[in-house]
């Protein structure tokens, strides 16, 4: 009983690191590994902290910049303007993802209808204008550029859709911040190999 207990939480867990609601997308790790990099530095300097904005990339910024100092300088990379080889910078942008259809919507409304009985269940006609139509999405592009060349080398593109864009909660997207840029880099190869 006690094992399956602790067999069925493990499984739970698992499905939810998952479901985590980010998709992380990264482009392959050849480029950067032929370049055989020690060194780097940030292409831009921090955002000033004394700024009362509300804008999220203001909350991020700091995040961003530690999260990836801490795992590049795990991973044997060091921080060095002067003798920096590759350059490190990313975007934070908006954007638009298109939902869903359902299959049983019409090509008059995107929504299926309900006749009592006949057709769709009204649980369909919830999902669809749930899954449906545009969703606003939060985008973070991490980009690591070849310092002779300025070409890109590598580069993670984390995409969250927006639930409330209006509640933002700093410690929430600090650990969550901190997950998926550990979830984005961890593929990097150790410094000088």
């Amino acid at each position: 009983m006690r094992s399956t207990l602790i067999f069925a939480f493990t499984i739970l867990s698992l499905v939810l690191v998952a479901c985590s609601g980010v998709e992380i997308q990264q482009s392959g790790i050849d480029k950067f590994r032929a370049g055989d990099y020690r060194y780097y530095t940030w292409r831009t300097e921090p955002l000033p902290s004394s700024t009362r904005s509300s804008d999220p990339v203001y909350t991020i910024d700091p995040v961003i910049r530690r999260e990836v100092d801490a795992d590049l300088q795990r991973k044997g990379y060091v921080l060095d303007k002067s003798r920096a080889q590759f350059t490190v910078d990313y975007l934070y942008v908006s954007g638009m993802q298109q939902g869903a259809r359902s299959e049983l919507a019409s090509n008059i409304t995107p929504y299926p209808r309900v006749t009592p009985n006949r057709q769709v269940s009204q649980a369909t006609v919830d999902n669809a204008i749930a899954l449906g139509g545009v969703k606003e999405t939060n985008n973070i592009i991490l980009q690591f550029n070849d310092l002779a060349s300025n070409q890109e080398v590598w580069q993670a593109t984390l995409t969250k859709v927006v639930e409330d864009a209006n509640n933002i909660d700093a410690s929430r997207i600090d650990q969550n911040l901190q997950d998926y840029l550990a979830r984005a880099l961890k593929n990097l190869p150790p410094a000088g190999q």
